[in-house]
Formats: structure tokens, sequence, C-alpha cells
């Protein structure tokens, strides 16, 4: 667990900040159709229209699902087929493909409605039913399986290097909006879904 930890924090600040500059995710962040980004690997199942007329996104919410490698890939191409159905926007596989599966002025059903409210891990006053699918992007990490508590691969931490900022450029999200899954709805208790990766991009906000 701990070497692979390792592992992808050197993917993350090795890797990553060589694909591209901020300045030219920003401005890629606001184009349309399906752009090539640099350092991902983008499977457009929904391309970009006009960022003006996308959902107004609040907030991003970072998903890990009990999946086998490859699930990520079927997930996002039957989100695709019914774009409200339980599960997300955007899907990450182990091997940092990145599928965006729903046309981003719809809203698929994720979360549960922010009902924690303990403050076990962030101070849930802000979060509590406010934090909610209709104004939360959401980003499912596919693999954990059979070990839920086993942590996203290099590769994907790369890559969410990356398309996280790519996700708060377009929709002008702060980190501070960034949230586990964990964090805002009372989840399995054997793991902290997203946490991880939700704290490693707040880190990289600042």
């Amino acid at each position: 667990m701990i070497s692979r930890l390792v592992a992808a924090v050197l993917a993350a600040v090795l890797i990553a900040p060589a694909a591209a500059t901020d300045a030219g995710l920003a401005r890629l962040a606001r184009s349309s159709g399906t752009p090539d980004i640099p350092g991902l690997k983008m499977v457009w199942l929904a391309p970009w229209g006009d960022v003006r007329d996308a959902h107004p996104w609040r907030n991003i919410i970072v998903h890990q699902t009990e999946g086998r490698a490859g699930s990520a890939r079927v997930g996002a191409r039957e989100q695709s087929k019914n774009p409200t159905r339980r599960g997300v926007t955007v899907w990450v596989e182990t091997d940092g493909t990145v599928y965006w599966a729903v046309a981003e002025n719809l809203v698929p059903t994720h979360g549960d409605g922010a009902n924690r409210h303990d403050n076990k891990y962030i101070d849930n006053s802000a979060t509590y039913h406010q934090v909610v699918g209709d104004n939360s992007i959401g980003v499912e990490f596919a693999g954990n399986f059979p070990d839920v508590a086993r942590g996203p691969t290099p590769a994907q931490v790369a890559a969410w290097k990356i398309l996280v900022k790519i996700l708060q450029a377009r929709y002008d999200i702060p980190s501070a909006r960034i949230y586990a899954h964990n964090w805002i709805d009372i989840k399995d208790e054997r793991y902290c879904e997203g946490c991880w990766l939700a704290t490693l991009a707040r880190t990289w906000g600042k």
C-alpha cells in the first residue's frame, strides 16, 4: 500500500507537470468539441459544447468504485447511453484513461444528498444538504477491487493532476470546493472513498 502511494506521488510530481503548463490548460479548458489535452488520454463519449451552456457546476466530488480494472470504460459507456442514471460525468480507468461520458449540461445521479454532518473529515456546516449531485460534477476512479482500501494507481494520480485543473478552470471551481465522497456522505466505513485524491487536489491548488 505504502509503496503504491509513493509511486503515485512520484508520478504526480514528476510526470504531470511536464505534460502541459497551467496557462495552456486554462486555454484548453474553455474550448469546445473534443480537444487534445496534453498529458491525458481522453475518450470523448460526449463532446464539450459552449461552456456558457454547461450546467452551473460549483463543486467537484471524487468517487471511487469497487470495480475491477476495465470497469471505468464499461461504466462510462453505460452512463453515456443513460446520462442521468446513477453515476458520474467523468470516469478514470486504472491506466489513466479519462472517459468524458455525459454532456456537461446534463446531471447524472450521484451523491446521497450530502447527509454527513458529523464533521468527521471536514467542517460539514457548509456541505450538509448543500454539496449535492445537482451542483457538483462527479469523477469516478475505478479499479479498487477486491481491496476497497487500495489507493489509486500512479497513472490515475498523474491523470487526476491534469484533469482536476481542467475542471477547475472550465467551471471556475476553487480547490476548497473539491470534496471526497466520504467527506459529504456517510459511506462504507471500510475505507475513505476519494479522500486521498481530494486531499491531493486541494494541496495542488495551493
